[in-house]
């Protein structure tokens, strides 16, 4: 624990303990609403075959998860560690253009 302490420039345990809710919170939150979009698209595992549904749930969580990570995150008041970490994630699947950030060869 003390590594990635160290590593993500986290001071105390409690901040850790809020930092890993956030994540478990977000993950629920974004996958949720994901299979809600779905349903409300028509596809649905009842309907939909699982290598196609389950692709499909993937595709619409991975831009979904960072966006909402800095929304669940600020209202934890953990904006200054999840701002940086969304907007890095944004970038690696390719949305980095909303922050106005060039992508560096």
């Amino acid at each position: 624990m003390g590594n990635l302490k160290q590593r993500w420039g986290i001071t105390s345990n409690f901040q850790m303990v809020v930092i890993f809710v956030v994540f478990a919170i977000n993950g629920t939150i974004s996958a949720e609403i994901s299979k809600f979009l779905m349903g409300f698209l028509g596809i649905t595992k009842a309907n939909t075959a699982g290598y196609i549904f389950y692709p499909l749930l993937i595709i619409l969580v991975l831009p979904l998860y960072p966006f909402l990570l800095m929304g669940v995150g600020y209202l934890f008041r953990q904006s200054k560690f999840f701002f940086p970490f969304a907007k890095k994630m944004l970038r690696g699947i390719g949305l980095g253009f909303i922050f106005g950030q060039k992508k560096t060869p």
